[in-house]
């Protein structure tokens, strides 16, 4: 029995050596009496060595036989020969975790004899995986990840900057819209003041001479007070405190202006004629609907007749009064500012005289 071993007991360049040399070496079958199969390590080949065993003998004169590390038989490829003598041959692949061993017997058929020989190979030999190459495949997939979870940050960093810039050129937008119609009421307002300021000063070319009722005048009141309007809400007013007009109107159109000044309260209109007389022989009683129609200011407030309060809150020291009978409306203007101030619907008819009331107490 001839055994060939190739193993870890040899230096590494010697062992290499060998092994190289094994698997690089021709077959040459020669005649003689010699039976020992010749075995040779044909390469690597599916994930592991291919090894072949050669005979001088014929396949009719013997048999092959594979014997793995453990003693199993293995049952190996018969090799087809390349020559007229029909050598016998065979192959196999010897896997790792085989015993890393492997023997070739022959037995011959007539003779009844047998001859074998033997490798050993170490594991080093075997192909096998690196042990770097799991760290790099995990790098790679860790790189792989960081690429894409990059990417997809990138892409969702740019559609948030895209939503970031229409929003902002929506604002914009909405900025020069709201511009727009600023500007537009602004020349809306202006033309609205110049056309009231052209409507106060024809109204003032027109105004009637009002003259106090001598009778109806408190010590206290005088014809040349300061205020600002505000709503009425009362119907009653201490006759000590109002001072009436003596003339009266029944028809068309007329304009007058009230110098309120800076009094803290105050209440100005119209009455009907038979308020006018109530008020002229001082009886304080409450007044019917339709029978006084004012603006008044108290506790900085305007308020109309009723107590319906009004809007505007622009100071006032001088009140214009128009009197509109035949569209039945009474309005009151800011003569300073060149404005419209309120209006109270006529819902009665009839004459109606001026007044002006100080406050309830008179001051």
């Amino acid at each position: 029995m001839v055994n060939c071993c190739l193993g870890m007991g040899l230096s590494g360049q010697v062992t290499a050596v060998i092994f190289t040399f094994v698997l690089v070496s021709p077959h040459h079958p020669t005649a003689g009496v010699g039976h020992d199969p010749l075995l040779v390590l044909d390469g690597y080949e599916d994930s592991g060595i291919r090894m072949k065993c050669f005979s001088e003998r014929l396949f009719a004169q013997v048999q092959l036989l594979w014997t793995d590390g453990r003693g199993d038989n293995v049952t190996g490829t018969p090799l087809t020969s390349g020559t007229t003598t029909g050598n016998a041959g065979s192959s196999i692949i010897l896997k790792p975790g085989s015993g890393n061993s492997m023997s070739c017997k022959i037995i011959d058929k007539l003779l009844k004899t047998s001859t074998e020989s033997s490798v050993v190979i170490a594991d080093v030999f075997f192909p096998a995986t690196s042990p770097w190459l799991t760290a790099f495949v995990m790098l790679l997939l860790l790189s792989i990840f960081l690429v894409i979870a990059a990417i997809y940050k990138l892409r969702k960093n740019e559609k948030t900057i895209t939503r970031e810039k229409n929003a902002q050129m929506e604002i914009k937008k909405e900025i020069e819209e709201l511009k727009e119609k600023l500007a537009e009421e602004q020349q809306r307002c202006q033309k609205e003041s110049q056309d009231m300021s052209a409507t106060i000063e024809k109204l003032q070319n027109e105004m009637v001479t009002i003259t106090l009722d001598e009778t109806c005048l408190h010590p206290n009141t005088t014809s040349k007070m300061y205020h600002q309007p505000t709503l009425s809400s009362h119907h009653e007013i201490p006759p000590d405190t109002v001072v009436v007009a003596t003339e009266g109107f029944s028809e068309k159109k007329h304009y007058w202006e009230v110098e309120v000044g800076d009094k803290p309260e105050w209440e100005l209109g119209v009455v009907r004629e038979d308020v006018r007389w109530k008020l002229r022989n001082k009886a304080k009683s409450t007044f019917l609907e339709g029978s006084l129609f004012s603006l008044q200011f108290s506790q900085g407030e305007y308020s109309l007749t009723g107590g319906k309060v009004v809007g505007s809150r622009i100071p006032c020291r001088v009140v214009g009064v128009l009197l509109d009978q035949q569209s039945d409306i009474l309005y009151f203007f800011h003569v300073e500012e060149k404005c419209h101030l309120a209006f109270v619907p006529l819902n009665s008819s009839g004459k109606f005289y001026p007044f002006f009331s100080s406050g309830s107490n008179g001051k």
